[in-house]
């Protein structure tokens, strides 16, 4: 682990296993990510960020990646554990760039190419099987392969390790110095199924389909090659850190209510910060 990462001390969050459990009903945990992105100088908008919308797939909480018999990729140990939600992505998705353009950093194309980002998402479950509504607001940081390795780290690295490492809880007491940010990434392409790993090998999201790729980038590939140079360069983790978490449960008319969680962060008795999440109960 990085010694950019430090780590907040942080009770478990009171609504994860709940989010947990409603998810495990779900035949699968689609969700539907937002983001903002810079209006066009010549589309006339009146606000200079107009929204963006599409359907991901929940992944499992970062440093929580779930077991699955058929991921043969090297895991770390259960070193730590979060509420930070994580869903797999295309460099070359709009959706990346979208994350740096409007983080606090506002990176350019160019710097999208590597891990990083921060800028505002809002995530929204409907889990018909039990009447509920999640909605998660907060940034959201992009992994790409330059996580690790030698020389220095990038901004982007940095950033990325110090907001997503303050959030990971430790659970096995020495064992941060083995646990491996590249190791994590690999586990998550790992488990993905190879029909998956190959979309990483489509040619350019977006670029006219009358045109032909190339023979490395042609829909339908299967990729059983965890280093597949291709697939794993365009190959992202995104992970949500949220800033407030509402479950909305009208299930039963005559009891329907709001939850709304907050997490704020302020100084312990010892002067270290120490997070913690708020719970409002609220008329849906």
């Amino acid at each position: 682990m990085s010694a950019t990462t430090h780590h907040l001390t942080t009770p478990p969050a009171p609504w994860k296993s709940t989010f947990i459990e409603h998810l495990g009903k779900m035949p699968s945990p689609e969700f539907v990510l937002s983001t903002v992105k810079p209006a066009a100088a010549n589309s006339h908008s009146p606000v200079p960020y107009v929204p963006r919308a599409r359907f991901c797939i929940y992944r499992g909480m970062w440093s929580e990646l779930p077991e699955n018999k058929h991921n043969d990729a090297p895991m770390n140990d259960r070193v730590y554990e979060s509420e930070l939600p994580t869903f797999t992505s295309d460099v070359r998705m709009e959706k990346i760039p979208e994350l740096f353009a409007t983080g606090a950093g506002h990176g350019d194309v160019d710097q999208s190419q590597g891990s990083g980002g921060g800028g505002p998402v809002e995530a929204v479950w409907w889990i018909k099987e039990v009447g509920t509504q999640w909605r998660v607001k907060g940034t959201a940081y992009a992994i790409a392969e330059d996580i690790e390795g030698k020389g220095e780290e990038s901004s982007g690295v940095r950033t990325v390790k110090s907001q997503l490492g303050e959030r990971m809880r430790v659970v096995k007491k020495g064992g941060e110095e083995s646990w491996s940010w590249g190791k994590e990434l690999t586990a998550h392409f790992g488990n993905c199924s190879p029909g998956m790993r190959g979309s990483w090998k489509n040619p350019p999201p977006g670029t006219p389909a009358d045109k032909e790729p190339d023979p490395d980038h042609k829909l339908g590939q299967k990729v059983t090659d965890l280093n597949d140079k291709i697939a794993r360069s365009n190959f992202r983790v995104v992970v949500i850190k949220p800033s407030e978490v509402e479950m909305t449960d009208i299930s039963d008319p005559e009891k329907a209510r709001r939850h709304r969680y907050t997490f704020v962060s302020e100084k312990g008795d010892d002067g270290e910060m120490v997070g913690k999440w708020t719970d409002e109960e609220l008329w849906p």
